[in-house]
């Protein structure tokens, strides 16, 4: 909101020494943000009010182009004594048909200034604002006699932009008449020495939104008298102005209405106020208007006004009907929604309440019969209004915020004062007050509690004095156990204190935040990381050592993604928990997996022109039961119980942490080297053995098929004979669903289904040398070669330093449904040279068990 600071300090009993500078840190100490403090540059040389004499049109241009003959007080005896024009005229034409720069207008002796104008929002006989030469305007901008258009343009006519005290360039500055005579000095006239501030409250305070909201704050910051603007003689009202029906008793609590009739619309809104409503933002637009925008910055009350001519029949308080449309004032049509509160009359919707007003009813030049309305809507019905029609206009700015309810009358009685004043207009005796507010309940706290929250021993009084002064009426008492308390019933215009902690931050804020001690708390002696968060940095370390970037994918999924995956109806990762509030309305679930985020981080990066792409995540999913207990309301009142909280904790579902990886592309780029080389399902399963490495855990994989991935692709990942996840390559619809490379892999596992192992031993390392052994066994094709593996090392004993397969072999000479898996094994002793004899003892006894268990025989 920007604001003038005379405006501000015009309800304050400052000194003259008190500086906007000085306004703007009182703000910042008491919590509301100033973004700009901006001081009007000043404009330098002879600025002064003229009357436009005449006005040529120059059509033989291809925009609008006027030469202007204006009075800016100037006689014959002004002019220079040998009668030319000044000496920084351009002089390259030497056409004795140009127009001079001064002209005499006849016998009263007045002289005239041509000066060249592209505007057309003036008329000949309007007062301007003009620049003579040797003008400086905002920006360095100095104004010089110059020859245009064939024309002599001697000086400027200044739009407000111009003179930096608004941001409309779009026409001429016009002043009202009888403002000022020509010749006038306009600097006084438009009090060009000013600063403008602009503040951002925050959302809970809206009447902040008011130079009666921020002028009280300033009375408070600075401790001087506050002068409220909205102290005005409210008369009782003698009839009714208009018949008014409450039907949305809900999201309307009060309705109020005053009639001005017989106004003069053509009336000008005097320079007072259109300064003061520019230099706020806004463009000044008719009297009637003006004024409505003038009361809603001075007071903080948005005030609608209906052209009564328009008007037909009662107005009726009510919820749009479906189907239901209004053109707004901004020309656009818009369909009503069932939740948007509207005011109605017996043609139909008229306005749309709290947000924009309706076109059929909007004040035109020729309104002389206005009725003002000024009511209280619902904060919550707005806002959503607001952002269902995306119209933010200034009224559902501040509504949505919340509106003093109880400024009401005196809103429209301003207003009409106002419109009585400079428009004479007559107000009728008759008021409409429909609705009531109840006041805002008693808040009730230990007098000492902003002592006890802020650490603070703080001077007798200071609460009562502070909460005084926001305007709280304040009683003290004794509780039973005799402690202290105050009571202290909330002002209308502030809504949001509603708890003692808000009593408590108004203390707090009031007193000076930077009065509170910054005292770091000794830190206690520290037992590092938990086992669970070092094993998951180790993981993380490993994966992004073997060339894995991490991501952070976006947490929440559709539910559409399951059936990319295909997943079959029953399978529990559907399941999942519903978000109430949803960043983004098509991606509403928590995830029971992590690949639906990875996979998406994935493709995103891959139509950025990534080929080769390997990335991971370590995060929670979420895997809710077959029956979930419902979650229950707790009050931030007290402390929950002990068994409120293990209800609490019971309707939490499952979170366990999950370690998930995706590769698409060349694990071995190409190069000079030679080609590169395709991920496979093996890459998969060799990051899970890095996982389970890092872990301090053996990993073991079995033959599996699980949606998304391929079933003859596709691993169990097993700890012992836990699985604990799954990888391999992904199913090629699943591939064209998603729109991933060809071939992508995947691979995910329950990270806290690892057990930690209690210690991790130091590694045997033996100084005797190893025996190397191949054994190359014929199995059932469809035994696997893990389960091969481990049947050897079993058999093997202690022995056995490492296995490891190397070939697997079908064809005709080892018979149909066999195949042939050849590994090689490892021996070493710790304790003495192993013997080829003891090597090749212990490889037999290896061969025994696993043809004891799957039938394999030596391979011959």
């Amino acid at each position: 909101m920007k604001v003038p600071a005379s405006w501000l300090t015009e309800h304050l009993d400052v000194d003259e020494e008190v500086t906007a500078q000085d306004l703007a840190d009182a703000f910042v100490r008491i919590g509301i943000e100033v973004d700009d403090v901006r001081a009007l540059e000043p404009v330098t040389g002879p600025l002064v009010v003229g009357r436009v004499a005449e006005i040529e049109e120059l059509t033989e241009f291809k925009k609008p182009v006027r030469f202007c003959r204006v009075d800016v007080g100037e006689s014959e005896d002004d002019a220079d004594d040998d009668g030319k024009p000044d000496e920084n005229i351009d002089a390259d034409d030497d056409s004795d048909d140009d127009e001079g720069p001064f002209e005499d207008d006849g016998p009263t002796g007045i002289r005239t200034r041509g000066i060249i104008c592209g505007a057309t929002n003036f008329a000949e006989g309007d007062l301007v604002v003009v620049a003579l030469p040797g003008t400086v305007l905002p920006g360095g901008f100095e104004i010089a006699s110059r020859k245009t258009y064939g024309r002599i343009s001697d000086g400027m006519i200044c739009s407000a932009s111009e003179l930096g005290i608004g941001d409309d360039h779009s026409g001429i500055l016009v002043l009202p008449p009888s403002t000022a005579s020509p010749g006038e000095d306009a600097n006084k006239l438009l009090q060009l020495e000013d600063t403008v501030l602009e503040v951002t409250p925050t959302p809970d305070r809206g009447y902040t939104l008011s130079v009666r909201g921020l002028a009280r704050e300033l009375s408070n910051a600075l401790d001087v008298p506050f002068g409220d603007p909205a102290s005005i003689e409210v008369p009782e009202a003698e009839s009714v102005a208009w018949p008014v029906h409450l039907e949305d008793d809900e999201g309307c609590k009060r309705f109020v209405l005053r009639r001005v009739k017989d106004l003069d619309a053509t009336a000008p809104t005097p320079w007072w106020m259109r300064r003061r409503l520019m230099l706020a933002g806004i463009r000044s637009i008719s009297l009637a208007v003006d004024v409505t925008n003038y009361v809603m910055i001075e007071l903080g009350h948005p005030l609608h006004a209906f052209a009564t001519g328009s008007v037909k029949g009662d107005l009726v308080v009510r919820k749009a009907k479906p189907g239901e449309k209004l053109t707004t004032l901004d020309d656009v049509e818009r369909t009503l929604d069932a939740d948007d509160v509207v005011i109605a009359d017996d043609s139909g919707v008229i306005s749309l309440a709290g947000t924009m007003g309706g076109a059929s009813t909007e004040i035109t030049p020729e309104s002389t019969d206005v009725l003002l309305e000024a009511a209280h809507w619902d904060p919550s019905s707005i806002s959503r209004t607001a952002r269902r029609h995306k119209l933010f206009s200034e009224a559902a700015k501040r509504f949505e915020r919340f509106t003093d309810p109880q400024l009401c009358a005196a809103a429209v009685e301003l207003a009409a004062r106002l419109l009585r004043q400079y428009g004479d207009g007559s107000i009728l005796p008759g008021r409409t007050d429909e609705g009531g507010v109840e006041p805002n309940p008693p808040v009730t706290m230990p007098i000492s509690l902003p002592d006890q929250v802020a650490g603070v021993r703080y001077e007798r009084g200071v609460t009562v004095k502070r909460l005084s002064q926001i305007g709280c009426k304040v009683n003290v008492g004794t509780a039973e156990d005799g402690t202290a308390l105050v009571t202290a019933i909330p002002p209308s215009w502030r809504g949001d204190l509603v708890q003692p902690a808000d009593l408590v931050e108004e203390v707090l804020r009031l007193e000076g935040y930077d009065s509170i001690p910054s005292v770091l708390p000794d830190a206690p002696a520290g037992r590092g990381l938990t086992d669970t968060q070092r094993r998951r940095r180790s993981v993380a370390r490993a994966l992004a050592e073997a060339g894995y970037v991490e991501v952070l994918p976006f947490p929440f999924i559709s539910d559409s993604v399951w059936d990319s995956f295909g997943l079959p109806e029953d399978d529990v990762r559907r399941k999942t928990v519903k978000v109430r509030n949803p960043l983004e309305s098509d991606k509403d679930r928590m995830a029971s997996t992590l690949l639906p985020g990875l996979l998406e981080t994935l493709q995103r990066n891959i139509s950025r022109g990534f080929k080769d792409v390997s990335l991971f995540h370590i995060g929670q999913v979420v895997l809710p039961g077959p029956n979930p207990l419902p979650m229950p309301s707790l009050g931030v009142d007290r402390r929950p119980t002990d068994e409120e909280l293990a209800v609490l904790e019971a309707a939490v579902p499952p979170q366990p942490v999950h370690v998930a990886v995706v590769l698409a592309g060349q694990r071995g780029r190409a190069g000079w080297w030679g080609e590169g080389e395709q991920a496979n399902w093996a890459d998969a399963v060799q990051a899970a053995r890095l996982v389970a490495q890092a872990a301090g855990v053996e990993l073991t994989t079995a033959a599996a098929d699980q949606p998304p991935w391929h079933p003859g692709r596709c691993a169990q990942l097993r700890v012992g004979q836990w699985p604990v996840g799954y990888a391999g390559e992904l199913h090629p619809k699943v591939v064209e669903a998603l729109g991933l490379p060809p071939r992508t892999v995947a691979m995910e596992l329950d990270l806290d289904a690892i057990p930690i192992p209690d210690g991790r031993p130091a590694p045997r390392i033996s100084a005797y040398p190893p025996v190397l052994l191949d054994v190359a066994l014929v199995a059932k094709s469809d035994v696997p070669s893990a389960d091969l593996a481990e049947a050897l090392r079993e058999g093997a004993g202690e022995l056995l330093e490492d296995i490891t397969l190397f070939d697997s072999y079908e064809g005709e000479q080892v018979g149909e449904g066999k195949r042939s898996v050849a590994y090689k094994l490892r021996f070493r002793a710790t304790d003495r040279t192993l013997t080829v004899e003891e090597a090749t003892k212990a490889r037999d006894a290896a061969v025994v068990v696993a043809g004891e268990r799957f039938g394999a025989s030596l391979r011959a």
